[in-house]
């Protein structure tokens, strides 16, 4: 078939840019051409706070419109921007390759969190990143910021902001991993959970011609990525938590052998909005069983007074 994949995206230069890589992956795989589509969504429209213009969905909405009227053959997202539960009428078709999960921070004069100066305003648009700023207690001044990457960088190379916090998969995929000046230990800041992994989204394969499409875009598949960012998922769900509430979790997959099964460590933490209490837990146990042992885990941070955290509001 050589009649081009219409590939929904937002249009940020950071979402056409993973867009961009998906179009080409699934060229390569396929040889069948690829049209994005830009398509705004009611994050990219408004300049609220995630959590006051509804967080969980507010990136993907548009596209999924798109995707069940048949504007689009599929769509491309930033996984930890998909709500957890299903999508009616919709499908991930792919998980590709997860990008570095971590956070990284862009700092003026080369300085590292460690090497800031007591008030110096860092910029972030996250209250998970803001949470455990200040969990850090280097005294940090944390402010909210929206906008894209570019918007945020020059927030710091014009002086308003001494640094911001951004994803390094997204820094990676706009060739601006240069202008980072600390790569964040998750031992610091545990990412989103689905951070650096995107999703590939279509219609439910249910007749030929969505069977097919389904079939062509899950050449795209990383069965490690799927299962360790559907374990993260999994957590968050089980947490009853949404993308913009104060949560990080990392699962990292550990290859196994003749000798030894594959693994999964998955490590998780629940901050209050000022950073002031947190709940940290981590598990590890087959690969296999991935999706229990996030359930579980999340189970005992419950049971550690993670939902009291999650409800507490700032300053309280």
């Amino acid at each position: 078939m050589n009649t081009p994949l219409r590939l929904g995206t937002r249009g940020s230069v950071l979402a056409v840019a993973q867009a961009e890589d998906v179009a080409a992956a699934f060229t390569a795989a396929t040889g069948r051409p690829v049209e994005l589509v830009r398509i705004s969504t009611a994050g990219d429209t408004s300049t609220e706070p995630l959590d006051r213009i509804g967080g969980t969905g507010v990136f993907v909405g548009a596209l999924r419109e798109a995707l069940r009227a048949g504007e689009i053959d599929a769509a491309v997202h930033s996984l930890k921007d998909l709500p957890t539960q299903p999508a009616a009428g919709l499908v991930v078709a792919a998980v590709p390759p997860r990008a570095d999960a971590r956070d990284a921070l862009v700092a003026r004069g080369g300085a590292t969190l460690g090497e800031l100066r007591t008030g110096a305003r860092v910029g972030t648009g996250s209250p998970r990143r803001a949470a455990q700023l200040l969990a850090l207690g280097f005294g940090l001044d944390v402010v909210p910021i929206r906008g894209n990457v570019d918007t945020r960088l020059r927030k710091v190379a014009g002086g308003e902001l001494d640094a911001v916090v951004l994803a390094r998969a997204g820094l990676l995929r706009l060739r601006r991993q240069d202008e980072i000046t600390e790569v964040i230990d998750p031992l610091l800041m545990l990412p989103a959970p689905g951070q650096g992994a995107l999703a590939i989204e279509c219609r439910e394969p249910v007749d030929v011609a969505t069977k097919e499409l389904f079939e062509a875009l899950a050449r795209l598949e990383d069965s490690d990525s799927r299962i360790v960012v559907d374990a993260e998922r999994t957590l968050l769900a089980t947490l009853e938590a949404g993308c913009s509430a104060p949560v990080g979790a990392l699962g990292e997959a550990i290859a196994g052998d003749e000798e030894y099964e594959a693994e999964i460590y998955i490590r998780a933490v629940v901050c209050s909005p000022d950073g002031s209490h947190s709940v940290r837990l981590s598990t590890s146990g087959p690969l296999a069983e991935a999706d229990s042992l996030a359930r579980k885990l999340a189970e005992e941070m419950l049971a550690e007074g993670a939902e009291a955290l999650m409800q507490k509001e700032p300053d309280s």
